[in-house]
């Protein structure tokens, strides 16, 4: 069978980084399956759904990479691909459910629920309404034909078992005991989230669901709903929660969650991506930066853990570094000015981008976001530099740092070419003739010309800015000392 897969998020927030391995582990399968990736709209909670959230989604998930077959702006051969387009077929599906026997119109009221709850709790047994309030079908059936509006529940079969091989935990078992008897249209006739995503699984012919373990004591609704609808149930793969570093399940407190999130905070798609794929499957062979293609290659649900996954930034900035410092040089600077020409709130010009080519080699070694690029390359884009007052503090107020300054603008003003190799003899020379350190001969020249202590490479730093405005920005640091 080739598999059809599905990827379901609810436009009710941003796609976060749970979502997106979800997204990505489907999207695996159904690659390295030739198979077929289907994304839809749970978009059912009219309320809390927005078209900022839906367009994040969509975005997000083309900045990941993750293509689809059939879905949402592409289309296919099942028709609308967002729930708020096929509220009459879960209605069709509910009344038919209630027709057949199969669920039935449920008139309990909150007060009998909550006596029903007591009462199991009471005999330890499991709180789960089975339906003892709504016997008199034929009482309810004529309360709905005088205009009275129930919810539709579905008719849980007791005593009864259902069981289920997931792909990631092996044999998953509830007793109908458990599982109550569940709503599927609300009394407005919209559907719950149980109703409306087994109704598309089986319209849409989804062979495989995989989604995250808070969805599993829904299984046996869905599989139940299914056998109702007179259709086989998917196989289910329930993928393993992502856990912070405390143990705790991922949120806000342990950082960005929202993919938008960290691509504004300088990651590349593919390093994210790269890392999503490690947090519950190991490719094998030790090996853990692998191209999107190759992990196409080796991608197997049944080698998918079921242990939770530890969701470590530092981890996720270490492998975001590896495939910035594997970037082509160019393709490296292009990735880099928009957070440059943010920082510096214009856009470059022609000779801006000439000394960000010159300085790009030595940035892009020491980067681990892109976003970090633009304080380290500031001092060469702007007209008036201004100091960090630690660096300054630190460097500039020493003894003899004015001598310094004076030898070193003597000794670059007589160089007859303008490159590293040729400043960075003439510098040596010249602590070599002060009888000082490197450091001490050369770190307030970096603040000299950089404002700070921090910054590439000081002899290329010197290339890049070139000989008027290196030597410019020498006497202008020797003027303020004086």
């Amino acid at each position: 069978m080739t598999p059809r897969v599905r990827f379901a998020p609810s436009p009710t927030g941003y796609l976060h980084v749970g979502g997106a391995r979800t997204a990505l582990y489907n999207w695996l399968f159904a690659r390295s399956q030739g198979g077929t990736m289907i994304l839809r709209s749970d978009d059912t909670d009219a309320a809390r759904s927005t078209p900022e959230y839906a367009a994040d989604i969509l975005d997000s998930m083309r900045w990941l990479g993750l293509d689809w077959d059939e879905g949402i702006e592409i289309g296919g051969p099942h028709g609308g691909y967002r729930q708020s387009e096929r509220l009459e077929r879960y209605q069709e599906v509910a009344d038919r459910l209630v027709a057949e026997g199969a669920a039935y119109y449920s008139f309990a009221t909150p007060e009998h629920l909550e006596a029903f709850r007591n009462e199991a709790r009471a005999a330890g047994a499991a709180p789960a309404y089975d339906g003892r309030f709504d016997l008199d079908q034929d009482a309810a059936r004529q309360r709905v034909a005088d205009g009275e509006r129930p919810t539709i529940r579905f008719k849980v079969p007791r005593p009864g078992r259902t069981t289920f091989e997931d792909v990631v935990r092996d044999e998953v078992s509830f007793d109908h005991s458990q599982v109550d008897d569940f709503v599927i249209l609300r009394s407005n006739r919209t559907p719950t989230y149980h109703l409306a995503s087994t109704v598309d699984d089986v319209d849409y012919g989804i062979t495989h669901v995989v989604r995250g373990e808070d969805l599993l004591s829904s299984t046996p609704k869905h599989i139940l709903l299914t056998e109702a609808m007179g259709a086989e149930p998917a196989t289910y793969s329930h993928l393993s929660l992502l856990m912070g570093p405390d143990g705790k399940k991922l949120s806000k407190r342990h950082g960005h969650t929202a993919i938008s999130a960290y691509r504004d905070a300088g990651y590349l798609p593919e390093a994210l991506v790269n890392y999503l794929a490690l947090l519950g499957w190991n490719p094998g062979e030790d090996d853990t930066v692998l191209p999107l293609s190759e992990m196409v290659e080796r991608f197997d649900l049944d080698t998918v853990s079921k242990n939770p996954a530890i969701f470590d930034t530092d981890k996720l900035e270490w492998m975001n570094g590896t495939y910035i410092r594997g970037l082509e040089t160019g393709d490296f600077v292009d990735a880099i000015i928009p957070s440059i020409e943010a920082d510096l709130e214009r856009q470059l010009a022609d000779d801006d981008r000439a000394r960000l080519d010159a300085i790009a080699p030595h940035v892009q070694e020491r980067t681990k976001l892109l976003t970090e690029a633009a304080e380290q390359v500031r001092f060469l884009l702007v007209d008036e530099l201004v100091y960090d007052d630690a660096s300054w503090a630190k460097v500039m107020a020493k003894p003899g740092v004015a001598d310094v300054l004076d030898a070193a603008s003597e000794r670059l003003d007589a160089l007859d070419e303008w490159d590293v190799a040729s400043i960075e003899a003439a510098l040596r020379a010249m602590i070599a003739d002060l009888e000082i350190g490197a450091g001490k001969g050369f770190q307030p020249i970096r603040v000299a010309v950089s404002g700070s202590t921090v910054s590439p490479p000081l002899f290329e730093s010197l290339e890049a800015l070139g000989r008027e405005e290196a030597l410019n920005r020498v006497n202008q640091a020797r003027t303020a000392i004086a």
